[in-house]
């Protein structure tokens, strides 16, 4: 049974025919990084499609598009040029296949990867019915636990211990995630967007997730089970209440994030054992408008790597 806390109310997101945008499209995500001093480029001509702009070592600067629908990708790299970006190489990682990008000169960096996508709109004994046997069985299993669930916004704690148990992760496992102070802004920034669901057992910590929601979409952007959190199925139960209240809540979509079965199998499997489907995203395009016509036709060579499966 959930613990609540008296701030725990989110913004109902206002209903939309579209489908929700990735995490780092949206105005939540574009008021996080404003925060923390950076000044995204948002091209309203094309709904606005947030731009980064990063700064390497020995002052090499790159713009980069993240997940954006990239539907009309001429017109896209035309918009940068006129905002100034005539000369910086565009490094662009559409929400979709665009194998079109080869034809205006960009060139494939990376193949596409996938992400787990869970659609929140059916009922609840739908939802039930689509996890898959083995989650379904750790979910029942963790009920039995007598765990104590909480929900609450995200605390302005850089020490919490959720935040401790993802840096040792990151460590040890050798990948980087979000910086930590731009989390703390996301939920400073986005009152009551940044849900922090937890599983205790007796008083210590089992599980948590931390979900970031954004108009009618939310995002699964941390989460870690102990050791006897795994042994008492925390994670799943935690997953399982998290997915009820979104949906509760109007958000239609959740995304799990990507899905690596060669280098995180278990993972995987918990994310696609929700009910999730594999979205394929569009790869990683590299552009610089001083040899966008040159490098057309080696581009047209690897574009097939990039298109639709």
């Amino acid at each position: 049974m959930f613990d609540l806390t008296p701030a725990d109310a989110m913004p109902r997101p206002a209903s939309s025919t579209e489908p929700p945008r990735a995490l780092q499209q949206t105005p939540e995500f574009t008021r996080a990084l404003q925060a923390c001093g950076q000044k995204p480029l948002l091209l309203d001509a094309l709904k606005d499609t947030v731009v980064l702009q990063r700064r390497f070592a020995g002052g090499f600067t790159a713009a980069m598009v993240n997940r954006a629908p990239i539907s009309k990708p001429l017109r896209l790299l035309e918009l940068l040029q006129e905002k100034g970006l005539r000369r910086t190489p565009v490094i662009l990682s559409p929400e979709t296949p665009a194998p079109e990008l080869a034809r205006c000169g960009a060139v494939p960096l990376m193949s596409p990867a996938s992400v787990a996508m869970l659609d929140l709109t059916p009922g609840l004994d739908q939802r039930r019915a689509a996890l898959h046997q083995k989650w379904r069985n750790r979910l029942k299993h963790g009920a039995a636990q007598n765990l104590r669930l909480t929900r609450q916004n995200l605390p302005n704690d850089p020490g919490h211990w959720l935040f401790q148990a993802d840096a040792r992760q990151q460590t040890s496992r050798g990948y980087r995630s979000w910086p930590l102070a731009l989390t703390l802004a996301y939920a400073r920034e986005n009152k009551g967007q940044a849900k922090l669901f937890q599983a205790f057992d007796g008083r210590d910590p089992a599980a948590a997730i931390l979900i970031l929601t954004h108009g009618q979409g939310a995002t699964y952007h941390i989460a870690h089970a102990t050791a006897r959190g795994k042994q008492l199925s925390a994670h799943n139960l935690l997953m399982w209440e998290a997915m009820s209240w979104l949906a509760a809540k109007g958000i239609t979509r959740l995304d799990l994030g990507l899905v690596n079965t060669e280098d995180a199998p278990g993972l995987a499997r918990f994310k696609l054992g929700t009910g999730a489907q594999l979205h394929r995203l569009g790869g990683t395009w590299g552009y610089w408008p001083p040899l966008g016509r040159l490098l057309r036709p080696l581009a047209a060579l690897d574009s097939k790597l990039m298109a639709p499966a």
